[in-house]
């Protein structure tokens, strides 16, 4: 696949560049590493900082959420690799204001044992730090074993509730909980129509045959539950809409922040046939939408295919996701 790089080793950073380059007003590097991104103004005396993390390729996920009443900071690693542990702790120290900092990112291994390793580097330097997990792809583990699942674009969800609590000046301990009390109650399932190419390689994240989707695929590649012919799109949504409604176990009169989102390579107007989809069910349940969001939140480089996630929403989920918000990828008034 023909892709429009330089030296495939400097992807990242020249990536990164270019975002500090169209958005100093936004996001800048605290230090020297240019893996380590904050907002402007941080750290921001007296507020919670929220720090996420993970690697490169899923833009706006991590790096884009950046930014007034999102994030405080990321941390970046290579493509679908983590950050190291130290460039988390430079990211700590950087969005320190003085009322702790709360970790907040995808449930995978690498993230686990280096965010757990930069927690206990600034437990050393009196910065107290807690973690949320976004665990929303039912497709990667039972509603039993939910603790276990993968994150994926539902912690879009998490960043905007945990971030408007934090800058209305929340503790620590109510942004954390604000931001598991999100996740609890998010879910996500995605269907995969072709492939990431890694930039660096060239080679494929999977293989799927022409002519055939799966769903369930995470957004590294990692399998799902049901492959095989292409079906409609009324199809598909039925299918992912289906299983998030029983994860969450949805009835009529419950309300919902409905998110559609590409996974790289799928039109605009793809998207809004599925949420058309979504619409009609949700509506003919008598389950309320009171958010959405169709665009791409969090993407597999080129991969196409995309995800539905669902919030089930209260009146507190729901001011939390209205109240204003602004990063290089995201807005609102």
């Amino acid at each position: 696949m023909k892709k429009i790089i330089n030296e495939p080793d400097r992807f990242v950073d020249e990536m990164i560049e270019g975002i500090l380059l169209a958005h100093p007003d936004l996001v800048k590097t605290p230090g020297t590493d240019p893996r380590v991104l904050v907002r402007a103004d941080a750290p921001l005396a007296g507020r919670v900082g929220i720090l996420t993390g993970g690697g490169s390729g899923h833009l706006p996920l991590f790096k884009g959420y950046v930014g007034m009443g999102l994030c405080s900071g990321v941390a970046i690693g290579n493509v679908f690799s983590s950050p190291s542990s130290q460039q988390i702790f430079e990211a700590t120290k950087a969005i320190s204001g003085g009322a702790g900092v709360l970790y907040l990112y995808g449930n995978y291994g690498g993230d686990v044992f280096n965010f757990d390793l930069a927690g206990d580097l600034a437990e050393l330097e009196d910065i107290p730090t807690q973690t949320v997990v976004g665990r929303d792809d039912v497709a990667s583990q039972p509603n039993e074993r939910k603790t276990d699942r993968r994150g994926v674009a539902g912690i879009f969800f998490a960043y905007k509730a945990a971030g408007a609590a934090a800058e209305r000046g929340d503790t620590l301990e109510e942004v954390a909980a604000i931001a598991e009390d999100v996740v609890e109650h998010t879910a996500t399932m995605g269907v995969g129509l072709s492939p990431t190419i890694f930039p660096t390689t060239g080679a494929k994240s999977f293989d799927l045959p022409e002519g055939e989707m799966e769903i369930g695929i995470g957004i590294h590649g990692e399998p799902g539950i049901h492959r095989g012919p292409l079906e409609t799109a009324d199809a598909i949504a039925d299918r992912l809409v289906t299983a998030l409604i029983a994860d969450l176990d949805l009835t009529a009169g419950d309300r919902v922040a409905v998110l559609v989102n590409g996974l790289g390579a799928t039109p605009l107007e793809e998207l809004y046939v599925l949420y058309r989809r979504v619409h009609q069910i949700l509506t003919g349940l008598n389950i309320s939408i009171a958010k959405k969001y169709v665009g791409e939140y969090a993407t597999s480089l080129e991969m196409a295919g995309a995800s539905i996630s669902f919030l089930k929403v209260n009146d507190a989920r729901l001011a939390l996701l209205q109240a204003p918000a602004k990063s290089p990828f995201f807005e609102e008034v």
